[in-house]
């Protein structure tokens, strides 16, 4: 079921601000994310085939970002994190986006990024390049063009599924035009990893670590109204956290055990939370995948159910321990209802499963805090169920009056 909410409003203040050119002092400065995407490699399951190469041939990519946080200046990472073969990027552009919604910048704003003084780059197989600084200043809740040239496609690419947000693609090397008359349009991030701002010494960010509900299922295109961004707004909107960014890493289909969609929790920890700049904090808001598949079309014992909730706490477990080692704060989110989802048609087991893995997560010792969604979202007359209010109408995500809920229910006091 496709799930529809009311277009959000236009994006908050102005993304490039005058003035802003020259070094900035690096010694009152660090770079913190304040936007970033989980990488996966292309899957059909998920309506994501690999595009043909004739497409990423001779091709401009365009694609927009929400920042949550502002900077003094600012650097983009990109990513070939599943290339089976170095990937030649050779041009790269940023800008404020156009107010029309059709792909054209503000040429005015418009900004050619260098690698190493360079205005194309090589990304090895495998790996990450981030770009020089951009010394334009940046503001919070602002929209950011990225657009840059392919001569040779990926190989295969490295995106994003559930960008919620359009992408725009364009033969030819356009990278720096202001208008990409004909583009087609794409619903998918490529190749860009991150964005990082260069904040006060005292700016921290948060990851959110999670499945479908983090990434955004059910939320508006181009609205920007999932939970975490509704969250961002309420720290820019707040002078104690305002230099905190967040740092959206869902997938959707994700798993905490298996490769279902996406790397598993465990085996993407390390490119997905603790290779970010500048986190402190990480919510993990995983699971719901893992309980809803272990009984999907079949029946599964006493034991297996027993099993799977050892092995999703183990996991757990896994991950407060990797991020207290990087000096993390790990908060634990509750899953959320299901019971009537029309993917997983759970049963009174997987029911049992939920609560008794969430009755975990609440428990005192395990994380260093705990918000619990299930408590905002759950139908009071059925806790099994999300409310109807909520609900984007497939039983499993909330719709964007469930997110607005969500990032409502997080406690500033946690990052203070």
């Amino acid at each position: 079921m496709k799930c529809v909410g009311a277009v959000a409003g236009c994006c908050l203040g102005a993304l490039l601000c005058a003035g802003a050119q020259g070094q900035s002092d690096a010694g009152a400065q660090r770079w913190v994310g304040s936007w970033a995407a989980a990488q996966q490699a292309p899957e059909p399951m998920n309506g994501q085939p690999a595009l043909e190469s004739a497409k990423l041939t001779d091709a401009t990519v365009r694609q927009i970002v929400r920042l949550s946080m502002g900077g003094e200046e600012f650097r983009v990472h990109l990513s070939n994190a599943f290339g089976t073969k170095p990937l030649t990027i050779d041009s790269v552009h940023v800008a404020r986006p156009g107010k029309a919604g059709d792909g054209a910048i503000d040429a005015s704003t418009d900004h050619a990024v260098t690698f190493a003084g360079e205005s194309s780059v090589t990304i090895p197989i495998g790996a990450e390049f981030i770009s020089d600084p951009v010394r334009i200043k940046v503001t919070g809740l602002s929209d950011l063009a990225i657009s840059f040239h392919l001569a040779d496609p990926p190989m295969p690419q490295s995106s994003h599924v559930g960008s919620r947000e359009t992408s725009y693609l364009l033969h030819g090397e356009h990278a720096g035009d202001a208008a990409l008359p004909g583009a087609e349009k794409q619903e998918h991030w490529y190749q860009i990893a991150a964005v990082d701002v260069a904040a006060g010494a005292g700016a921290r960010a948060v990851v959110a670590f999670g499945d479908s509900i983090t990434d955004g299922h059910g939320s508006t295109t181009n609205g920007n109204d999932r939970w975490t961004d509704v969250l961002a707004r309420r720290l820019q909107g707040d002078k104690a956290t305002r230099e905190i960014g967040v740092l959206n890493e869902g997938i959707s289909g994700n798993h905490l055990l298996t490769n279902g969609l996406g790397e598993n929790a465990l085996q993407r920890m390390d490119r997905d939370v603790l290779a970010l700049s500048g986190v402190k904090y990480v919510f993990v808001f995983e699971g719901i995948n893992d309980v809803g598949m272990l009984a999907r079309g079949k029946k599964a014992t006493a034991e297996e159910h027993a099993a799977l909730r050892a092995r999703m706490i183990a996991a757990y477990e896994q991950i407060v321990l990797r991020a207290h080692a990087q000096g993390l704060k790990v908060i634990g989110a509750t899953m959320t209802p299901f019971v009537g989802s029309d993917y997983y048609f759970p049963t009174p087991e997987n029911e049992a499963d939920r609560q008794a893995v969430n009755a975990w997560i609440r428990g005192a010792g395990h994380f260093d805090a705990v918000v619990d969604f299930d408590a905002v979202v759950r139908d009071p007359k059925d806790g099994s169920r999300m409310l109807p209010a909520f609900d984007c109408g497939d039983h499993l995500h909330p719709g964007p009056v469930g997110y607005k809920a969500m990032g409502d229910a997080v406690g500033l006091g946690l990052f203070r």
